[in-house]
C-alpha cells in the first residue's frame, strides 16, 4: 500500500475537501484525488462519497479514519524530529496552566523557558476549568491532584503543603476539643473539619466569607476576618512578614502540581523540552523554594 495514499486521504479527510486540502498542503486536487482513487481501487472499497454538494466518507472511510489518525501523526511527528534533529525544539507551545499559578509563576517560567529556547512561541492560557488537549489544540497542561487520565501521560513537577493561617490578634484554640472558628473558604467549601499537626488541633471551621480565589482568602484573613486554609506557598510572604500567623499544617494533604500531555508514544521535541525545563526548575518538587513573591 502506498503510504502516501493514505496520507493525502488523511489530508482531504481532515479539512473536509479537496480545495482546503490543496491549499493546506501545497499538493494540487488532481494529484489528491487520483491518489484517493488508488487507495480504494488497492482497498477495494469506496472510502469518499463525491457529490456537487462535497466530500463525505463513507462508513469504510469513517473506519479507516479513527484506526490510522494517531499512528500516522506519530509517523508525522518522527518524520519532522528527524529532518530538525530531537535537540532544536521549535514550533508553537501552547499550555493550559490554574489561573493562580499561572499569576504567580508562568510569566518568569515562561520567559526563562523561551530564552533557553528562541524557535519556540509560547502560549499559556490561564483557566480552571479542565481543558481537552487534543480538542482545544494545547500540547501541554498543568494541573493539581489530577485525577486518572489514560490518554494523558505526565510527571509530577513540585508539591505544597496546606496551612491554616489567621491574623496575629487572632487567638489560636487550644488543643483538645474540636474548635469551631469563623473561616474563609472557597465557594464550593463543605462541611468538614481541619486536623492539625497530626490531629493535635482540630477546627470546625465556620464559613463567614466565601471567595473564589486564594489570593483574595488571603487578604481577608490579614484583614482579620477569621481563619483560612491556605497553600503554604501563598501564605509564605505574609507570615514572614507578621501579616498571618500559622496555627498548623493540615494532615495528610498535600497538593501536588503535575505537567500533562498527550500519551502518544513519540512526544514533540517542544513538548519534552518544556516537561524537562519545569521539572529542573523544582528540582526538591517544594514550590516554596521557587514561588515567586505576592
Amino acid at each position: 500500500m502506498n503510504l502516501n495514499a493514505l496520507i493525502d486521504f488523511m489530508l482531504v479527510a481532515t479539512n473536509e475537501g479537496l480545495g482546503k486540502a490543496s491549499r493546506a498542503s501545497g499538493i494540487s486536487k488532481a494529484t489528491l484525488s487520483r491518489r484517493i482513487t488508488d487507495l480504494e481501487e488497492q482497498l477495494g472499497v469506496r472510502l469518499i462519497e463525491r457529490s456537487a454538494r462535497g466530500l463525505k466518507l463513507t462508513e469504510a472511510g469513517e473506519l479507516l479514519m479513527s484506526r490510522t489518525e494517531t499512528p500516522l501523526s506519530e509517523v508525522a511527528e518522527a518524520l519532522t524530529a528527524a529532518r530538525e534533529g530531537l535537540s532544536t525544539p521549535r514550533g508553537r507551545l501552547r499550555i493550559a496552566a490554574p489561573v493562580l499559578f499561572s499569576q504567580l509563576a508562568m510569566g518568569q517560567i515562561g520567559a526563562e523557558f523561551c530564552a533557553a529556547y528562541p524557535q519556540i512561541e509560547l502560549e499559556v492560557v490561564a483557566e480552571d476549568r479542565r481543558v481537552d488537549l487534543v480538542e482545544e489544540q494545547f500540547d501541554v497542561a498543568i494541573r493539581v491532584n489530577p485525577s486518572p487520565d489514560s490518554s494523558l501521560v505526565g510527571r509530577c513537577f513540585a508539591k505544597d503543603r496546606l496551612v491554616v493561617v489567621a491574623a496575629p490578634d487572632r487567638p489560636k484554640p487550644a488543643s483538645g476539643a474540636v474548635s469551631p472558628v469563623a473561616a474563609i473558604v472557597m465557594p464550593s467549601f463543605e462541611p468538614t473539619q481541619w486536623r492539625l499537626d497530626d490531629g493535635q488541633l482540630v477546627l470546625e471551621p465556620i464559613p463567614t466569607l466565601r471567595f473564589s480565589s486564594f489570593l483574595m482568602i488571603r487578604d481577608a484573613a490579614i484583614a482579620g476576618a477569621g481563619a483560612a486554609l491556605l497553600p503554604r506557598s501563598i501564605a509564605r510572604n505574609s507570615l514572614a512578614r507578621g501579616e498571618l500567623v500559622q496555627w498548623g499544617t493540615v494532615s495528610g494533604v498535600e497538593p501536588e502540581l503535575w505537567v500533562l500531555h498527550t500519551s502518544r508514544r513519540l512526544a514533540a521535541p517542544k513538548v519534552r523540552a518544556f516537561v524537562d525545563f519545569i521539572c529542573a526548575r523544582y528540582p526538591d518538587k517544594d514550590l516554596m523554594l521557587n514561588a515567586s513573591p505576592s
